[in-house]
């Protein structure tokens, strides 16, 4: 068995490193794919903190992965059209910088999980999942029927964004963004659950009694984790706009949330790495066996199944050896 800091740094070492090599041997494609496994790294890194660390089951993370994505596709849009997006009380108008669509992701992102997670956050169980899954069909709907945005159609941004002093167009350098920013998430979410304030929301996770007599109270703690873990997941969108240069609803689609859930699962709920992992794995069966069959959800059920009934600590805790409670 590897201890799991060995295992988590060869994991990042083996992200960072195929991508080299695919640079090397000239094979862009293979760069896309690590810089996919990434973006929807970051996105579980996001979910995980809600999951892993606050026992929240969302089933409407889609929801924030299909903001940020259309953060950055309609603000790309009109800088593209030069048009401003409003003229009143004040102008303001699109960019192509990725400086810009980030915060604006992360803020769009942050509020729609601040006013999903006041509401839904009042309940538990199966009715949190139902009502964050409710929220994000209305999202998905609404992005339907806005058809100044390509509707169900969805939008094609036909210039990637831009990055101070990179060119964003090479796929190695745009990998080069989206794994710094998932070096970082990893970072945060490392800090975040080893301060007081993840110690309080994995405690509001085992035990809420034994939390609020310490005088804090649960919810509070658990909405400022939701807020945070929207907010990670929607920065995951905006990048996987620009990797695509094309948005559209079905990133805010119920199987969305699903494949999301799925990462932190494959990879080890409440694991650090674990979204990377899941991520990673999922990517190379959707490559591998996609090309063999178009029925390749089949065989990968079965993995998750044996995954959730033998490997409770999902991929991460199989090759740790390790058991981790909760």
């Amino acid at each position: 068995m590897i201890r799991e800091p060995v295992l988590n740094a060869l994991i990042l070492a083996a992200l960072l490193l195929v991508p080299l090599g695919a640079l090397a041997m000239d094979e862009p494609f293979l760069i896309t794919l690590a810089t996919k496994v990434a973006i929807f790294a970051l996105a579980g890194v996001g979910l995980n903190i809600a999951l892993g660390l606050g026992g929240m089951v969302s089933f409407g993370h889609a929801a924030f992965f299909g903001l940020g994505g259309y953060a950055t596709g309609v603000l790309a849009s009109h800088a593209l059209n030069y048009e401003p997006l409003m003229t009143a009380p004040f102008l303001i108008e699109g960019t192509t910088q990725m400086l810009v669509h980030w915060p604006v992701a992360l803020l769009l992102s942050g509020l729609a999980a601040l006013a999903i997670g006041a509401l839904s956050l009042r309940t538990s169980g199966i009715f949190f999942i139902m009502i964050t899954l409710a929220f994000a069909q209305m999202i998905f709907y609404f992005a339907i029927s806005w058809p100044a945005y390509g509707g169900e159609d969805g939008l094609s941004i036909y210039v990637r964004s831009e990055f101070p002093g990179l060119n964003t167009l090479d796929p190695i350098q745009f990998f080069a963004i989206a794994f710094a920013l998932l070096a970082l998430a990893l970072g945060f979410s490392s800090l975040l659950a080893r301060s007081r304030f993840g110690l309080a929301l994995q405690g509001a996770r085992q035990n809420e009694a034994r939390l609020r007599a310490t005088g804090i109270g649960p919810y509070r703690i658990r909405l400022v984790a939701f807020v945070i873990s929207g907010m990670i997941t929607g920065l995951a969108g905006a990048l996987f706009a620009d990797l695509n240069r094309f948005v559209s609803p079905a990133m805010m689609s119920w199987q969305t949330s699903g494949e999301i859930i799925v990462f932190v699962i494959l990879g080890g709920v409440g694991r650090l790495f674990g979204p990377v992992a899941g991520a990673g794995l999922y990517i190379l069966l959707e490559h591998n066996l996609g090309g063999l069959t178009e029925y390749w959800k089949l065989p990968f059920g079965f993995l998750l199944l044996a995954v959730v009934l033998f490997a409770r600590g999902g991929l991460i805790g199989l090759l740790s050896g390790e058991k981790r409670d909760g």
